[in-house]
C-alpha cells in the first residue's frame, strides 16, 4: 500500500445489551480473558501489513472519549488515534460519515464487538476494490449475508434474509482501497434517505458501490466470535482460555488454592484458600478469600469473601460477600449477606 493504511472502529452505542457493565464503561472496556474487548481486538489486527504504522480511527458516541482515550494513552502510547464523535445513533453509515475526512486512502473497518482470528496480510497486494470477511453459519436468518457469482465476486448485501439461499454472514469486518469510493456511497445513500427505522445501515452503502461498478470479494474467516451481549461474553470468555489467553493451565493446588484450568488470575490479584476455574478471568487488583468461582469473569478490583459464584459478570471493584448464585453487577456494585 502506497498510502498510510486507516484502522476505523466504529464502536458508538449505549452498549444497552451488555448493561449493568456498561452503565460506567464503553463496552469495548468490559474484560475478559485477561484484557479489555478494545485490546483483545487489538491483537487480532496484528498481521495487518505495517500494522504500526496504521493510523486508528475510533468513533464514538458522547462521553465515551475519555475513558477510552485514558486507556489507550496508558497501553498503547504509540498508537496514533483520531477520535471521532456520532452525535447521534443513527447508524453505521452515519457514524463512518462523521469520520469522512479519514476516509482518504486504504481503509480497514472493524466492529468493536466482535472478534475474529484472520491473517489480513493479503490486504497489502489487495487487486479488488473491497474484500468482506464472511463466516458460513447454518441460519443466515439473523445476519447480514453476501451473494457472491460464479467468479467469487460479491454481487449484493442482504441483511437478515427471508431464506437460506445464502450462508455466507458477514462479521463486521470490510477492507477499502479506496476510502473515497466508499464515503461517495455513504453519500449517496443519506441523499437518497435509504435508511430503516432511521438508521443508515452499511450494507445499503456497500450496494451502491457494487451497482456502480465496484468489486468486492470475500474471504472466509475460521474464528468469529461475538462480545455484544452477557452470554456471549462468557462463551467468548471460555474460548479465549481454552486458546492461548489463560496464564494457568496445569491442574492442582497452589499455595492455598485449586486452580481448574484454563484460568487468567492477574499477577496483582490476591487469591487465598479459594478453589478458582474452570473458565474464570480474574481482574488486576482483586481479592478472592474462602471462595469457589467457576465460568465467571470478575474486572479490577472485584473483592469475593465467602462466595460461590458461576457463571458470573461482574464489573469493577465489585464487592460480594457470604453470597452464592450467579451474578450480573456493574462496577461498584456490591452484595452482602
Amino acid at each position: 500500500m502506497d498510502q498510510k493504511l486507516k484502522i476505523i472502529i466504529p464502536m458508538a452505542g449505549l452498549g444497552s445489551r451488555l448493561r449493568p457493565l456498561t452503565w460506567s464503561r464503553p463496552k469495548p472496556l468490559v474484560c475478559l480473558a485477561g484484557a479489555t474487548v478494545l485490546d483483545h481486538l487489538l491483537a487480532s489486527l496484528k498481521t495487518v501489513p505495517d500494522h504500526e504504522k496504521a493510523e486508528f480511527v475510533f468513533i464514538m458516541s458522547p462521553g465515551q472519549q475519555a475513558l477510552i482515550q485514558a486507556h489507550m494513552q496508558k497501553n498503547y502510547p504509540k498508537i496514533k488515534v483520531h477520535y471521532v464523535e456520532q452525535p447521534e445513533k443513527k447508524g453505521q453509515s452515519d457514524a463512518l460519515w462523521h469520520a469522512r475526512e479519514h476516509l482518504d486512502g486504504p481503509a480497514l473497518i472493524v466492529f468493536s464487538d466482535t472478534l475474529i482470528e484472520n491473517d489480513f496480510g493479503s490486504i497489502a497486494n489487495e487487486t479488488v476494490d473491497s474484500v468482506a470477511w464472511v463466516k458460513a453459519v447454518p441460519d443466515p436468518r439473523r445476519f447480514g449475508v453476501v451473494e457472491v457469482d460464479s467468479r467469487g465476486l460479491v454481487t449484493r448485501l442482504i441483511e437478515k434474509p427471508n431464506d437460506m439461499n445464502n450462508n455466507l454472514a458477514v462479521v463486521g469486518c470490510y477492507f477499502f482501497n479506496d476510502g473515497q469510493m466508499l464515503a461517495r456511497a455513504i453519500e449517496e445513500q443519506i441523499n437518497r434517505k435509504i435508511a430503516l427505522r432511521g438508521e443508515y445501515y452499511l450494507v445499503d452503502a456497500i450496494n451502491l458501490m457494487l451497482e456502480n461498478r465496484a468489486t468486492m470479494r470475500v474471504e472466509q474467516v475460521k474464528v468469529w466470535l461475538d462480545a455484544g451481549t452477557s452470554e456471549a461474553l462468557l462463551d467468548t470468555n471460555r474460548y479465549l482460555l481454552e486458546h492461548g489467553r489463560a496464564n494457568l493451565e496445569e491442574h492442582g493446588t497452589f499455595d492455598d488454592n485449586i486452580i481448574i484450568p484454563p484460568v487468567f488470575i492477574h499477577p496483582d490479584a490476591r487469591v487465598n484458600t479459594s478453589i478458582i476455574g474452570p473458565f474464570v478471568s480474574i481482574g488486576a487488583g482483586s481479592i478472592i478469600h474462602n471462595s469457589t468461582i467457576k465460568d465467571s469473569i470478575l474486572s479490577q478490583g472485584a473483592h469475593i469473601t465467602n462466595a460461590q459464584l458461576e457463571g458470573s459478570l461482574l464489573g469493577y471493584d465489585v464487592v460480594i460477600n457470604g453470597m452464592k448464585g450467579k451474578f450480573n453487577l456493574g462496577d461498584n456494585s456490591w452484595a452482602n449477606w
